[in-house]
């Protein structure tokens, strides 16, 4: 472990998570990481570790069964994992956002029914706001429930589940009509709870997963479109048993998603500057190491200084977000600074590899695939500086 993307005022439980997480990824991640990926293989050995050491409920309190550990925790566990390998990653945080939804803002009934299960790994989660032409347009989402009696019918195409395959319960943003005039007023978020795999689901006639979505990268997770017909959902299967708050339910899964996501950048961008920091001092050009060259110095300077500014501005969001404050402002600027670095580390350490960085056989090049998806998830760069433009002006607003 390296000097760079430490983390003061740790307690000794969480820099004993750490330790664990940190071992568990150099023994049974990195190694068979890059094979799976190149298969698209989900990681199912390393999924059954992971809930093993009780990752599936590390934010979860402990009347449910978990850990009832912090959001920096959980984002320092999410930046160890992605150092491994990102989709691994991918695969806890869908879960940990609909977790932290029922938490937040589900009934007492469905806190004791899903939250347990969750913690335990039995039941894993993913979330659903994106369709088919809309991209980061919430408010334009055309899914419909229509409440039928005690039942809610809906109907609509889904887009961009991570694990809409693999997981038990998904959590789905839909348009009723019913708790205001505003579209941000007249949505809802519905729990359904299915079988895995793919094609018509055997659980909840009307629903159906298609296929996993073809990437460039961020593979071995899946990545599914959601098909709904006439799928029939008990009214209390509404998150928090009030149609109309699904929006603000959503913005608040994502505002935590995006602390997630600034955590997966640190970790690819760490493990990057490990691999380009160490090639250089083993590569030799023109009769030296690379790493005596000084254009390669400078290079790895700028690295590691984007790595470290990375983590610290993750770990402020975090903590914001653990006093209880408004943190859209710093989880926007970390998602956004932490995946552009990302992407930049990786790009420079990519070049320090030369020719070999190229090759399937080097580890960089499936970072050199990863880091794009986390310019786009959970909000693209240009959706975040608006995010961020806009509160800046509401904390700075000039006297009338």
């Amino acid at each position: 472990m390296g000097r760079l993307a430490q983390t003061d005022g740790l307690t000794e439980i969480q820099r004993d998570i750490l330790a664990t997480v940190r071992d568990f990824v150099d023994k049974e991640i990195i190694p068979v990481a890059t094979e799976l990926e190149h298969k698209d293989e989900y990681p199912t050995a390393i999924v059954e570790g992971m809930k093993q050491l009780g990752l599936f409920g590390l934010t979860i309190p402990e009347e449910f069964g978990g850990l009832g550990e912090s959001l920096l925790t959980y984002a320092l566990v999410v930046e160890e994992i992605a150092r491994g390998w990102m989709s691994v990653s991918g695969i806890v945080n869908t879960h940990f956002i609909v977790a932290h939804m029922i938490n937040a803002h589900g009934t007492q009934e469905q806190k004791e029914y899903f939250l347990p299960r969750m913690a335990a790994g039995e039941i894993r989660g993913a979330f659903s706001m994106s369709e088919p032409g809309l991209g980061s347009d919430v408010a334009a989402i055309s899914t419909k429930g229509v409440k039928d009696g005690e039942f809610y019918v809906l109907n609509g195409q889904k887009m961009w589940l991570t694990n809409g395959g693999t997981s038990t319960l998904v959590a789905v943003l839909c348009k009723t009509d019913e708790g205001g005039s505003t579209p941000y007023k007249n949505m809802t978020t519905f729990l359904i709870e299915k079988e895995p795999g793919f094609g018509p689901n055997p659980k909840v006639p009307g629903l159906t997963v298609p296929g996993k979505i073809e990437k460039m990268g961020y593979k071995g997770v899946d990545t599914t479109e959601l098909v709904l017909q006439d799928v029939r959902i008990p009214a209390d299967r509404i998150l928090g048993g009030v149609p109309g708050k699904g929006f603000y339910q959503m913005m608040d899964g994502v505002e935590v998603g995006r602390v997630n996501v600034a955590a997966r950048g640190c970790g690819v961008a760490r493990r990057a500057f490990e691999l380009g920091i160490s090639y250089a001092q083993q590569r030799t050009t023109f009769g030296k190491k690379i790493a005596e060259h000084q254009a390669i110095q400078f290079k790895l300077a700028e690295m590691a200084t984007k790595v470290e500014a990375a983590h610290q501005m993750m770990v402020m969001a975090a903590r914001k977000k653990d006093s209880g404050e408004r943190n859209d402002l710093e989880a926007g600027m970390a998602k956004y600074l932490a995946s552009e670095y990302c992407k930049e580390v990786v790009e420079d350490a990519f070049r320090i590899h030369g020719g070999y960085g190229f090759s399937k056989e080097y580890e960089i090049e499936r970072l050199y695939r990863e880091a794009p998806m986390l310019l786009i998830g959970e909000g693209t760069a240009e959706i975040q500086k608006m995010i961020v433009g806009r509160r800046l002006l509401e904390e700075y607003r000039l006297a009338d």
